[in-house]
């Protein structure tokens, strides 16, 4: 609940600043509450939702983010031409919307009973304890494995798709459509690559348990893989015809986004509950660290090549690693949830 206050609080709080350094601030604030939600939503999912169905709950978790992703892009749609320069003031404030959920979060969800089990026992604990066992002998190639996927997902994400707005108002743009209608045809696009993204998520527990937790993800890192590269390095360059080419090529590329949805099934199945979240949380926020780090590489390629299309093209080679990497994790398909 904390998360989502704070992250609500900070983005509403961005409708009112005065200068970039400001707005960078609360953006800031806003990420730390952003970052500690998936992890805590992925064991609470892991944890609450019954054997049999677990896996399609974290199929359905991640939907919400991609589902929300679509409605702010539709809410952009009828909001930047409305409002004018001042959209973006408005779009912040109807992110700070999520607080509104927080009495039927407090009021109709309690803690599983997997964690009621281990409570005593973590509160005993010493604060750095269940990040100490991270990296204990048994536990710890696992953990360095999973941040570094998490990492290579992280490229894709920060680097890749979140390029897509811009690079699609500059295909409209030298296509003749400016102004608003390349703002409107960039939400199209967001809504696009997030309508693919929430297809990929409820197919993830399918392709998890037919092809195992490496195998789905394997299958989502071949779409980014090829999509990034194809979109960004070939389409975009196309001219004339590059605009409806890259709309087709958004769905695949949003389809490969659901890896993120495999995380939230696959991760929690690796550690006991007395580790699980601090788990997911620390694979999750070292891979961003390490994400910021890259969109600085790629913007620094933007700034070299005076395109974005060939540096954002060069993030699929992350996804060539993460695919040499996959083989080394450990496999869950068919076990239960560790207690």
């Amino acid at each position: 609940m904390i998360t989502i206050v704070w992250y609500s609080v900070f983005t509403f709080l961005s409708a009112l600043v005065t200068n970039v350094g400001q707005l960078a601030v609360l953006r800031l604030l806003a990420g730390i509450g952003i970052g500690g939600e998936w992890a805590m939503g992925g064991t609470f999912v892991a944890e609450e939702w019954p054997e049999q169905r677990r896996r399609a709950g974290a199929g359905y978790m991640h939907t919400g983010y991609y589902v929300g992703i679509f409605f702010a892009a539709l809410a952009n749609y009828a909001i930047g031409g409305r409002f004018g320069h001042n959209g973006w003031r408005v779009m912040f404030a109807v992110g700070g919307l999520p607080a509104l959920l927080l009495a039927a979060v407090r009021h109709g969800v309690t803690e599983p009973s997997r964690w009621k089990a281990k409570e005593g026992v973590v509160h005993s604990w010493a604060i750095w304890r269940p990040f100490a066992a991270l990296f204990s002998r048994a536990l710890r190639r696992r953990t360095i494995l999973n941040a570094l996927f998490v990492f290579v997902s992280i490229c894709g994400l920060w680097a890749g798709t979140v390029y897509v707005p811009s690079a699609v108002t500059i295909l409209a743009e030298a296509a003749g459509r400016v102004g608003p209608a390349a703002a409107q045809l960039a939400s199209r696009a967001t809504m696009l690559v997030a309508f693919a993204t929430i297809i990929g998520c409820l197919l993830m527990p399918w392709l998890a348990e037919g092809l195992g937790r490496r195998g789905a993800l394997a299958f989502y890192f071949t779409l980014m893989l090829i999509f990034i590269a194809l979109t960004f390095g070939i389409v975009f360059y196309m001219g004339p015809l590059a605009l409806t080419r890259f709309f087709v090529c958004l769905f695949f590329l949003g389809l490969g986004g659901a890896n993120f949805a495999v995380y939230t099934l696959w991760l929690p199945e690796q550690y006991p509950t007395e580790c699980r979240a601090s788990a997911f949380a620390f694979s999750t926020s070292f891979a961003r660290f390490g994400g910021a780090a890259v969109t600085f590489l790629v913007g620094a390629g933007v700034q070299h090549y005076g395109s974005l299309g060939i540096p954002v093209a060069m993030t699929s080679l992350a996804f060539a690693v993460g695919l040499l990497l996959i083989p080394f994790g450990v496999e869950t398909r068919g076990q239960v949830l560790p207690a």
